[in-house]
């Protein structure tokens, strides 16, 4: 199986409702996605999907959704209400609390699917680093 992989990066601020530590704060990071792809066949090029055609549709949705936004779990929305009225500041809602895991999650099962289905690709998979050191990450492999 050929796999391909665009890193792409967003700076947002979440928090970990009910985190036993200090990321119940409200807390920001530099983010990184590797999003990658397969395909049945290679395109007439040799690829499975131009790399610009990654960081259009993937790039564009993480700019406009989750760049300098931040993101809380839905059952936070006392939370958003506040910074959205106080700083005007746009609000991504998660249906689950927005740690690595879940952000990787909704990413591959809510996202990818809607924003490539009109391309002969499949979102193989998304690991999503929350800093330099930790990440998490699903794919094809290891998902149910």
């Amino acid at each position: 199986m050929i796999i391909c992989t665009r890193r792409l990066e967003f700076d947002s601020a979440h928090r970990v409702m009910n985190h036993e530590s200090k990321c119940k704060m409200l807390h920001g990071h530099r983010y990184v996605v590797e999003a990658s792809f397969t395909a049945k066949d290679l395109d007439n090029l040799g690829r499975i999907v131009d790399f610009g055609v990654i960081r259009e549709v993937l790039g564009k949705w993480l700019d406009d959704n989750f760049d300098h936004n931040t993101i809380l779990w839905d059952q936070d929305k006392i939370l958003g209400e506040n910074i959205a009225q106080i700083t005007r500041q746009k609000i991504y809602y998660l249906p689950y609390n927005p740690t690595a895991e879940n952000i990787a999650k909704y990413l591959f099962e809510n996202i990818c699917p809607n924003l490539f289905s009109n391309y002969p690709i499949k979102c193989y998979q998304i690991k999503v680093f929350e800093t330099p050191n930790c990440s998490a990450q699903i794919n094809l492999d290891n998902h149910d």
